[in-house]
């Protein structure tokens, strides 16, 4: 691991940032875009699911996509797509063109997420790999905890409009830094051979801090481009269904908790920048859960942490449901229920990373983020109508947090040579 390949990863971790901003961007305006456009509950959740459906179809086409054309020119083509999303929102006067906007900035964002998964896997030495995905996970709530801090301030004295303008501003931001300074991997370029790839080999060594070669290793002879269904052959099928079920029923209950907490907060009597500043602290859990457990997978098993933690995110999602009678308790139920949900998605992630060879990693990733992406999308909309329906919130969580345990279940069902791929 040369001091390149961690600063590769490094601004791997800043791309995921910024998609979770993005993502949650909504989260922060929604009290105000409820109380401006007069939103029912139901209509809001189907509002909140809008980029994650988004997301579902970027990360299925577009992963194939950095399978083909490689993960660096996705990443950049991703990142246009989410800056125009977000400026785009703010030009907005209905809910049907705020739903449209937020679904084209989903397509970028799910590109991105797989883009990067692959990236920082192909970055990484063998030893560094399953901890160099779960930190780049973990860049998702920093991007929440810093943008969320900020953005806080600007609904104080601004609009919701404020949240969305801020976002595509830093999401510009990013164009010119991974134009100039994130290589394409060496496994992809070898991946993807053209007539310049000697020369496209040489750029990406030297990038990433190592010496150069004269000549190409020998082209495997069985290598072939990648299809989607690779990732139902040669034994691939149950792994690509498990993981794919366990992402799909975690997920929903991580965004449940996401997307809901800022309306919940604000129902309660409390500021819409209150609400933000309890957001905020479920992503401070988060990203604590996320590093610790991208330190603990350096010791122990990566499955078996991660059924613990989520069995865990199922407790914590109900006890949040259980309600809490000020502001200072409601932060830290949400930090909590954060801790466990985040680390359990790193984990996924790096699972996911480390069950696919080379040639299928973005698809696979991309697979598996896509069509789990839909639980996404189903976990605001359901805790939608069932708030809608005349259920408290005790019983919308523990409705919810059941998606967990579920998913620890799929996880237990998991082939045992998942997640050793190099």
């Amino acid at each position: 691991m040369t001091v390149r390949q961690m600063l590769a990863i490094g601004l791997c971790v800043l791309l995921n940032a910024i998609d979770g901003f993005d993502v949650l961007s909504i989260s922060f305006a929604s009290p105000g875009i409820a109380k401006e456009w007069g939103i029912d509950r139901a209509a809001l959740g189907v509002v909140l699911s809008m980029e994650l459906i988004g997301m579902a179809a970027g990360s299925i086409l577009l992963g194939q996509v950095a399978d083909s054309a490689g993960r660096r020119p996705t990443a950049i083509g991703c990142l246009a797509i989410m800056a125009l999303g977000m400026f785009g929102t703010t030009q907005v006067a209905s809910i049907g063109a705020l739903a449209a906007t937020r679904l084209f900035t989903g397509l970028g964002i799910g590109g991105m997420l797989a883009a990067t998964n692959a990236l920082v896997a192909e970055f990484a030495n063998d030893k560094w790999r399953h901890a160099a995905v779960a930190i780049m996970a973990a860049g998702y709530p920093m991007g929440v905890i810093a943008g969320g801090s900020i953005t806080s301030g600007l609904l104080e004295t601004g609009d919701w409009r404020d949240v969305f303008l801020f976002g595509a501003g830093m999401t510009a931001l990013f164009l010119p830094l991974v134009s100039l300074l994130l290589p394409e991997p060496v496994s992809a370029v070898l991946q993807n051979r053209r007539g310049d790839t000697l020369a496209r080999l040489n750029r990406s060594l030297r990038a990433l801090g190592h010496a150069t070669v004269s000549g190409l290793p020998p082209e495997d002879a069985e290598r072939h481009k990648a299809r989607l269904s690779d990732l139902f052959a040669r034994g691939m099928a149950p792994v690509t269904v498990l993981l794919t079920a366990a992402y799909f029923l975690h997920i929903m209950t991580f965004y449940f908790i996401l997307k809901w907490v800022p309306k919940i907060v604000v129902d309660m009597g409390f500021s819409s920048a209150s609400a933000g500043g309890v957001l905020v602290w479920a992503n401070v859990g988060g990203l604590i859960g996320g590093l610790l457990f991208s330190a603990l997978s350096l010791r122990f098993s990566l499955k078996g942490l991660l059924v613990a933690f989520m069995l865990a995110s199922t407790v914590t999602v109900a006890v949040f449901g259980l309600g809490q009678a000020d502001l200072q308790g409601l932060s830290w139920a949400a930090a909590v229920g954060g801790f466990c949900t985040n680390a359990a998605v790193v984990g996924i992630y790096a699972l996911v990373a480390s069950s696919y060879p080379t040639e299928i990693r973005g698809g696979g990733t991309g697979f598996v983020i896509g069509v789990g992406r839909g639980g996404a999308a189903l976990g605001p909309i359901a805790g939608g109508l069932l708030f809608q329906a005349g259920l408290g919130l005790a019983p919308v969580a523990a409705i919810m947090a059941a998606g967990s345990l579920i998913a620890a279940l799929a996880l237990l069902a998991l082939p045992k040579c998942a997640g050793t791929s190099g």
